[in-house]
């Protein structure tokens, strides 16, 4: 086998974080008096955290203030008056209520287990991502879980991937694979850490970025037959 370690990203790969946010985000509006509007409110809040994640990314923001500024953006663009910091924790306690695999998750990492050594690397937050995915039924099949803000450094910085090498012992870069969905922070990452990377696709949208990922699949098929069936 070419490899011999994966790295997997967590949320949009295996995890279906949308579902987990869609319903985090209404509980909260709701407990915050809301008179709840999906398309206007969670619109709203789709563009501020899609723009403030960006700028983490782009190293504009720490993740410790992105946690509470989103909220505060949300308010003053909506005119509710609330404590961002108590929706901050009422919304992540809800998000980590909400753990859901996508089909096929679960019996694609079992198999995995068996010939690599696996590892996830998720660019979260350490009290969401504890419980959504630590204690998630896939996590006893992976060495260890690097959580962006447990150790202050957030993908695409290749640092994050030395990290999570480190833990798992010593290996040539080129036994190494990185599997997920985000180009911007998942396959950039791992190509600034001059691995191989896979992305994961399955709404087949355009790369209209000038980053070549290693492979491209749309399900998880693709990728058992780039690592179970060659």
């Amino acid at each position: 086998m070419k490899y011999k370690v994966i790295l997997f990203d967590a949320d949009e790969t295996l995890f279906d974080f949308k579902k987990s946010e869609r319903e985090a985000f209404k509980n909260t509006m709701i407990e915050f008096g809301a008179d709840y509007d999906e398309d206007y409110h969670f619109g709203t809040y789709k563009e501020i955290n899609t723009a403030i994640w960006k700028e983490l990314e782009e190293g504009l923001i720490t993740q410790a203030k992105l946690k509470v500024e989103r909220f505060k953006r949300l308010g003053d663009k909506l005119g509710m008056n609330f404590d961002e910091n108590e929706f901050a924790t009422s919304y992540m306690k809800h998000l980590g209520d909400g753990s859901f695999l996508f089909d096929g998750a679960y019996e694609l990492v079992e198999k995995l287990s068996k010939n690599y050594i696996l590892s996830i690397v998720t660019n979260g937050l350490t009290s969401v991502q504890e419980r959504r995915i630590k204690k998630s039924i896939i996590s006893k099949y992976f060495k260890d879980i690097v959580i962006s803000e447990e150790i202050g450094i957030s993908k695409p910085n290749p640092d994050i991937f030395e990290y999570a090498i480190n833990n798992l012992g010593k290996f040539d870069k080129n036994e190494i694979l990185m599997i997920g969905d985000s180009l911007s922070s998942d396959i950039k990452g791992g190509i600034n850490y001059n691995i191989d990377t896979c992305w994961f696709n399955p709404n087949n949208i355009e790369n209209k970025t000038k980053l070549s990922p290693t492979y491209e699949v749309s399900d998880f098929k693709g990728i058992e037959d780039i690592l179970l069936n060659k």
